[in-house]
């Protein structure tokens, strides 16, 4: 137990901490949360190694947390939520590699100023449920942050300027905060990451300018507040997709709403809302799958939202409804229709279907001559034929007939009549014998089946599939390995996975929906294993619903939805059944410069390449090393390491060592990988101080006849992502490399020209030697070719975690 790394001791009574924990020295994750701690003095901070600490709904106040444990170098997660905390942790401020901090629901009055002061790191803060009264001006420091949740606090007389500085934000909570229009800063608009935003619960009259100017927009939430109407400046929100304007008081929805192509989720309940106050053209709104208009003044609904085309749900309930349109029974994919309340409601009738006979019978057009002759004027023909005469022999034939019909009609009669008495004998006797259940018709196969009773324990964990959340797990050696929720929407392309998906329904019953994902190049055994291991899903659940089958490239909407971004990464874990060689690597050595953005210039893998001046990247695959100069910068150093940290996170799969020496105490392993050790070498400044080559980015094409190269036109002279269309294919030349970057939507034929174009390109002018070529597909991007854009991946829930820190001294 020595060398365990996590351990989950949830909701087990715990009043203390366990003296075994001295010996775990490699922990890394501790769970401790649904307890009964009042302190966690003890062996805590001897944990080395520790990098998160839940330790939410508890009892501990501060005089129960040791100081020294935020001495810890790798702690990064911290979570002391639903406790009895009156102030934040002492020292909590030293922690400098901390990412994560949750002190909700405490009663925390302030916050120190001095907190943000070097926590400059943090991802993600939640301070709601407290009694904060004030902000610390510090907080302007945190430009890395990307979520930050201020619910239930009494902060009325803070402005949030210091918000508009976090220009990674994209969640920002400020429900019940008493928020008004004066309280909100004008410049909000300036955070253009910003995606989700809920200002509910507040005192707003109307919806506040620099709202409309949020450009990545895709979620808002301005329930229970006083707005009466809305800008049609609505229409700004391009990408938004859910919308609660629930509990206002609007009376009308502005016709720029039906511009939102890309909202899915509209909220209008509890307001004035009538026939007149909804959009003729609200059909236009093509996603639209939840339309929540309960508790208004509804006569009538437009006929448009009829026509939504992915309308499921409909909530009109406790409304004044007359009737519905008839289009209500043409929607195809509709699954929740709610009317209650409505007591003058009735219901439009079904349409009937054509009726038979739709030509000349339907019509009741007569084409006779007779008919036709009449139309035009003239004289119908009569017939010609005499009317037949009577015939008293033929009279008696058709009464004998009768006579015989009739008597066989008698002995039909009865023979039913047998029947439905047997019948009913048969049913009565069926009733008194109900518990025997003899059913007509033969048992399904399942009731004669025995089902024993099967242990998932070693499998799943206990608690799975009870709290509301998206879980993920990783077939890796048959056996589902559970994945961090830092790489949710991360697959590789030769593994399978398992997706449970949890949520409440209206009558806050739990709801489950299980995926397995398969990947393009997975194995028959991973196959095999994540759809087995979704069935044990369902069953140790005890879910009615089915296991979903997504396949790579062909997922469904609803499984999309789930992660928003999924980003396909080329490789896997080993088949189960299969040994798999290893690809050949080039080791390379970067050389590291800039503070603001990091760069990294290849150079030649040896001793004579390294400049005191610089930091420098040596990626070995599975052991990275990094080597501080003397004279290089702190910054730089940071920005190396958190490099390093993201290669072995989203490319090596946290397999790589990290190594990191300075100048003077290197390994012997360093030493052999650039040529030996000489005791007589010195690093000294080799190269000129040097500005970065600014990359050059080419688009392929094709045109009359030959192939186009033209030079993309950056935007203020800065490469990001928006610069790249998933139909192109790309050239991005940085000097040293070369990197041919193709989209999913491209053609084979550009695919294959950009190769030689890309090896043309990189012998036209005098290079490096240690130049190449580098193939990236879209969405496989390596960190190297990312750290050329400005701003990619700064957004997504990366974990940013610094690995054990370790010094070498060397025995040369």
């Amino acid at each position: 137990m020595s060398g365990l790394r996590w351990l989950r001791i949830n909701k087990t009574n715990l009043d203390m901490l366990p003296d075994e924990l001295s010996h775990l020295s490699k922990l890394e994750h501790l769970h401790m949360s649904r307890n009964n701690l009042i302190q966690i003095h003890g062996d805590l901070p001897t944990l080395s190694c520790l990098r998160t600490l839940n330790l939410r709904h508890n009892k501990i106040r501060n005089s129960g947390i040791p100081n020294d444990v935020f001495n810890l170098e790798e702690i990064s997660v911290v979570d002391f939520s639903y406790n009895q905390l009156s102030a934040v942790p002492e020292e909590c401020e030293k922690a400098k590699s901390l990412l994560v901090l949750n002190l909700s629901h405490n009663n925390i009055p302030s916050i120190p100023n001095q907190l943000f002061i070097n926590l400059t790191d943090l991802i993600y803060i939640n301070l709601s449920d407290n009694k904060l009264e004030s902000l610390p001006p510090q907080m302007r420091r945190l430009t890395n942050l990307q979520t930050l949740i201020l619910n239930n606090n009494p902060i009325l007389h803070v402005q949030l300027r210091q918000i508009t500085t976090m220009s990674q934000l994209h969640t920002l909570h400020i429900r019940n905060t008493q928020r008004n229009y004066n309280n909100i800063p004008p410049q909000l608009d300036m955070l253009t990451c910003l995606a989700d935003v809920d200002v509910s619960h507040n005192e707003l009259p109307k919806v506040p300018e620099a709202f409309y100017r949020l450009p990545s927009l895709k979620r808002l939430n301005l329930s229970s507040n006083c707005i009466k109407d809305l800008s049609s400046s609505v229409d700004c929100w391009v990408n938004l997709e859910m919308l609660n304007l629930s509990r206002n008081k609007l009376s009308s929805l502005p016709v720029a709403i039906c511009r939102l192509t890309s909202l899915k989720k509209l909220y209008v309940n509890s307001n004035e809302l009538d026939f007149e106050g909804i959009p003729p053209s609200i059909g236009k709104m093509s996603s639209l799958e939840q339309f929540l208009a309960a508790s208004n003044k509804l006569e009538l609904i437009p006929e448009g939202l009829c026509r939504c085309p992915k309308i499921k749900r409909l909530v009109l309930n406790s409304n004044c409804l007359v009737t519905l349109p008839e289009a209500i029974h043409l929607i195809t994919d509709l699954e929740i229709l709610d009317v209650r309340n409505n007591p003058n409601l009735v219901m439009p009738p079904k349409p009937r279907p054509q009726q038979k006979g739709s030509g000349q019978e339907f019509y009741n057009i007569d084409f006779s001559l007779n008919h036709q002759l009449r139309l035009a004027g003239a004289v119908p023909t009569t017939s010609t034929s005499a009317t037949p005469t009577k015939d008293p022999i033929a009279r008696k034939m058709r009464l004998r007939r009768r006579r015989q019909e009739s008597e066989a009609d008698k002995d039909q009669t009865k023979v039913l009549k047998g029947m439905s008495d047997l019948a009913e004998k048969k049913n009565k006797g069926l009733t008194r014998m109900e518990s025997e259940v003899q059913e007509v018709g033969h048992k399904s196969w399942l009731d004669n089946l025995e089902k024993p009773q099967l242990d998932y324990s070693d499998i799943f964990s206990s608690d799975v599939g009870q709290l509301p959340c998206v879980e993920v797990w990783q077939i890796e050696n048959f056996v589902p390995i559970e994945v961090e929720e830092t790489l949710h929407g991360k697959f590789y392309e030769a593994d399978c996975y398992i997706v449970l998906n949890t949520t409440l329904d209206d009558s806050e019953n739990l709801f489950w929906q299980i995926y397995y994902w398969i990947g393009s190049e997975a194995t028959l055994d991973k196959k095999a294993s994540s759809a087995i291991h979704a069935v044990n899903l369902r069953n140790l659940l005890g879910a009615q619903t089915r296991t979903i089958r997504e396949e790579m490239g062909d997922e469904s909407e609803e499984f999309m939805e789930l992660f928003g971004d999924v980003a396909y990464i080329e490789g896997g874990t080993l088949s189960g059944f299969y040994t798999v060689e290893d690809i050949s690597f080039t080791v390379r050595l970067y050389r590291a410069s800039g503070t603001q953005n990091i760069h990294l210039e290849p150079v030649p893998v040896d001793k004579s390449s390294l400049d005191p001046r610089y930091t420098y990247l040596l990626d070995n695959r599975l052991s990275i090393m990094i080597w501080y100069g003397d004279q290089s910068k702190s910054l730089t150093r940071s920005k190396a390491r958190l490099m390093a940290e993201k290669i072995n996170k989203m490319e090596r799969k946290n397999n790589a060592n990290i190594l990191m020496m300075t100048q003077g105490s290197e390994i012997n392993e360093f030493w052999e990988i650039l040529g030996g050790f000489d005791i007589d070498f010195k690093p000294t400044p080799c190269v000129e101080d040097f500005t970065p080559m600014r990359p050059k980015l080419y688009q392929v094409g094709l045109g009359m006849g030959y192939l186009e190269l033209p030079q993309v036109e950056l935007p203020k002279n800065k490469l990001k992502q928006s610069c790249l269309d998933t139909k192109h294919v790309y050239i991005l030349d940085c000097g040293a490399d070369i990197f041919i970057w193709i989209g999913r939507k491209s053609s084979r034929l550009v695919r294959a020209a950009a190769l030689k174009l890309a090896q043309e390109l990189c012998s036209m002018i005098i290079r490096p030697s240690v130049a190449i070529v580098v193939r990236v597909l879209e969405g496989t991007e390596s960190q190297i070719f990312r750290a050329k854009f400005q701003g990619w991946d700064n957004v997504l829930g990366v974990d940013y975690t610094k690995k054990s820190r370790r010094s070498y001294s060397s025995n040369s």
